[in-house]
């Protein structure tokens, strides 16, 4: 079931409920109903001045100490990678010294757990992939809500999965995949986590083909490709921004692109919904979050500098050279592509019938 979003604070005043207008109501009492609530409203405003006041003065100076990016996989993959150049690029801009901290374990949930718990000063932020929107269809007992538990900030960049083999792999095409695995021999496919758009996507593939697989997978993108380079695999479905430089060496065949769009990385790759899969769309993306609780100034102020730095020209070129697409979204269209793609690979998971634990 998809987790229900919380209502955003502060859109009704206390008492305004009270205030509706009913039957036999007379205009005196109506009236002394109406004082109530205006009363109730200016409180509540009152009380929350010096909040706000509070807030906008720590926006005002912030950042005033070294700002933390926790990566929840392991380093030299490419949350790692994308990680580092944004945080030289803030850290240029700021002034402040920029960490980013790789705390991989548990499929992510480690580090994602270890901010939705940091205190909400928008000291600790996170840079995750989309897959932690298919988590809660996938995990019974994870120890925090995605919706409840941050604030988005921005999506970084939309990125695309890789169907890839070693380069002197008997699979030479797509067709090629596909006959191996309905084939007696099966198929050994990894991918960058259990749960993931690579492992769902490929579920969903051997449910429309017939295909049988077993599946590898691996605590990040790093180790999956460590292992697709040595041959310890028949497929690697990996992200594009990790497996770049080894498929511009050579080292690596791309065999198809999940999504709609070719990449530049390897522009003869056919996508899915050229082979025929069109329900294989979905494209995944990174994108920076806070803890619930941080000021909505704060939030803003993140969110402002990091979409500055996406559209700059050393990001640009960047995201080109990795086959990305430039994000750049406010707080609230993050939180609106969460709440839609979630709601979205919800009802992929249950027709899949994948679940973990």
């Amino acid at each position: 079931m998809q987790p229900e979003r919380p209502a955003p604070p502060g859109r009704r005043c206390p008492g305004q409920d009270t205030y509706n207008i009913q039957a036999g109501d007379s205009m005196t009492h109506t009236r002394n109903r109406a004082r109530r609530a205006l009363l109730a409203c200016a409180t509540a405003a009152l009380a929350a001045a010096p909040w706000l006041a509070r807030a906008a003065d720590a926006a005002a100076g912030f950042p005033s100490q070294p700002i933390r990016i926790i990566v929840p996989y392991p380093a030299g993959g490419g949350t790692d990678m994308l990680a580092r150049m944004v945080g030289n690029q803030l850290q240029k801009a700021w002034g402040q010294t920029v960490v980013v901290e790789n705390m991989a374990g548990a499929l992510g949930q480690l580090g994602m757990n270890a901010v939705a718990r940091a205190k909400p000063d928008g000291y600790t932020i996170v840079l995750g992939i989309s897959s932690f929107l298919q988590a809660p269809y996938l995990y019974k007992n994870i120890p925090y809500d995605i919706y409840k538990d941050f604030e988005p900030i921005t999506v970084l960049a939309r990125s695309s999965n890789l169907w890839t083999v070693p380069e002197n792999s008997p699979i030479k095409t797509f067709d090629d995949m596909l006959e191996q695995g309905k084939s007696g021999k099966g198929l050994n496919y990894g991918s960058y986590g259990a749960g993931t758009s690579a492992h769902l996507h490929m579920e969903q593939l051997m449910r429309e083909t017939g295909m049988k697989g077993t599946h590898v997978p691996y605590k990040g993108a790093a180790p999956l490709v460590n292992d697709a380079l040595g041959g310890h695999l028949d497929v690697g479905v990996v992200d594009v921004t990790t497996s770049a430089v080894h498929v511009k060496a050579g080292t690596l065949r791309v065999l198809a692109v999940d999504g709609t769009r070719r990449v530049t990385t390897a522009p003869d790759a056919p996508t899915l919904e050229e082979l025929g899969h069109k329900g294989l769309g979905a494209h995944g993306w990174f994108g920076f979050l806070a803890p619930a609780g941080t000021p909505e100034p704060i939030v803003q102020k993140l969110s402002a500098e990091l979409n500055r730095i996406i559209r700059s020209p050393e990001m640009s070129e960047a995201f080109a050279s990795l086959s990305l697409q430039p994000g750049g979204t406010t707080p609230q269209e993050t939180r609106d592509i969460m709440a839609s793609e979630g709601k979205s690979w919800g009802e992929m998971i249950k027709s899949v019938g994948v679940t973990l634990e």
